[in-house]
């Protein structure tokens, strides 16, 4: 779902910024320093996970972990989306360094989003952990792929076929990373609780 440098406006471009610039200083301010090894590992799976890629039109359909990065960092989840998203455009030219801003964004912020509203079910245990962890997984790409297509028909009218080939081609990778999210997340939990601590609330 990186969105190649010149192709939106400016208008989407700004408002991309803003969005991550305030998440990323939220996320900065709640990362627990014993944490920051977790943040770092998770960047790095958001980072290996999404460099291959599949190109579809402006923009490309592959693994993005942003669900299940949502659910174990919060608000974190945008400086590791972004760290990793900055490194992958300075070493492998993918994205852009003037749309990281949108790219962040349409990843971090739905995966914050349904970190938040669905962490009543997950602590629940059990079935409604289970179903709570591929909900999040599940949609969070889905609200990323239909952002990132918001943002190319906002940009530019003749993007609209495209935005439209993206959505639907990011289906199949909806329910991998559902699946994904919900074992990982169950695995997580039962060897390795002191992962999933909440973060702080400062």
């Amino acid at each position: 779902m990186h969105i190649s440098e010149g192709v939106l406006s400016m208008p989407v471009l700004s408002a991309g910024f803003a969005v991550t610039m305030i998440g990323t200083w939220l996320g900065l301010r709640k990362i627990d320093p014993e944490r920051l090894v977790t943040v770092a590992l998770l960047s790095s799976v958001f980072f290996v996970a999404s460099l291959i890629h599949i190109p579809v039109g402006p923009s490309s359909a592959h693994l993005i972990m942003s669900g299940l990065l949502g659910l174990m960092l919060g608000w974190a989840a945008f400086p590791a989306i972004l760290t990793g998203l900055l490194l992958q455009a300075i070493l492998f030219q993918y994205g852009g360094l003037t749309a990281i801003g949108v790219n962040t964004a349409t990843m971090a912020l739905p995966a914050v989003a349904f970190h938040y509203l669905f962490k009543g079910l997950i602590a629940r245990g059990g079935k409604p952990m289970s179903i709570g962890t591929f909900l999040c997984g599940f949609l969070s790409i889905a609200a990323s792929a239909l952002l990132t297509a918001m943002a190319l028909s906002f940009s530019n009218e003749s993007f609209i076929q495209a935005a439209k080939a993206l959505v639907y081609s990011h289906v199949p990778i909806m329910l991998i990373e559902g699946l994904i999210c919900m074992f990982t997340y169950s695995f997580i939990y039962k060897v390795r609780p002191e992962m999933l601590v909440p973060e702080r609330a400062s």
